[in-house]
């Protein structure tokens, strides 16, 4: 009987001292899940940060010099084509629509130009609805002008500019006439 309580008792040994292993390395992976997390949430949070950054600035021409307008009818935005940076993605060089990739408060700025004698207008537009605009009548020599906001937008609002219908904008090299904007904060 004592040699029966002693091979128990020895199994019971062997068998604690193997729970405890095994309950090292349940730790060990609990440790080890726990970091996992860490870095996956990191990663995530990196990637967030990212997406935070957005700005764009562009002007009118590619290259050369020449007008815009007028138009009997104008339909569709003004493309800026000479794209200085683009950070984000957030802007169409082939639409000349800002698109928001996150919802967030956004500053716009846009500037335009003409020569003397011309009409200039144009105003900056958030999903079809015109925001704030800039004018010029048929100045002597030129006539520069231009207008910013602060707007609260949603992901996938669309900003872009237009000219007034019959009126002009004037560009060249130097960039007179441009489209500029960036994200403040996400919301």
């Amino acid at each position: 009987m004592e040699q029966k309580l002693d091979h128990i008792m020895t199994q019971f040994r062997d068998l604690t001292e193997e729970l405890r292993r095994e309950l090292r390395e349940v730790k060990k992976l609990q440790d080890l899940e726990k970091r996992l997390k860490n870095v996956e949430e990191t990663l995530e949070e990196m990637k967030k940060e990212k997406e935070k950054k957005v700005a764009f600035s562009a002007s009118l021409l590619a290259s050369g010099e020449g007008h815009t307008g007028p138009m009997k009818s104008v339909t569709s935005p003004l493309i800026y084509k000479k794209v200085f940076s683009n950070y984000g993605n957030g802007y169409s060089p082939d639409s000349g629509v800002f698109t928001a990739p996150i919802k967030g408060v956004y500053f716009f700025r846009f500037y335009a130009h003409c020569q003397g004698g011309t009409k200039m207008a144009v105003s900056l537009y958030r999903n079809d609805e015109s925001q704030c605009s800039v004018f010029s009548w048929k100045p002597t020599h030129n006539g520069n002008a231009t207008n910013g906001t602060v707007l609260t937008l949603e992901k996938g609002d669309r900003i872009y500019t237009k000219l007034w219908d019959e009126t002009w904008v004037f560009d060249d090299p130097e960039g007179y006439t441009s489209f500029s904007g960036f994200l403040i904060f996400p919301l």
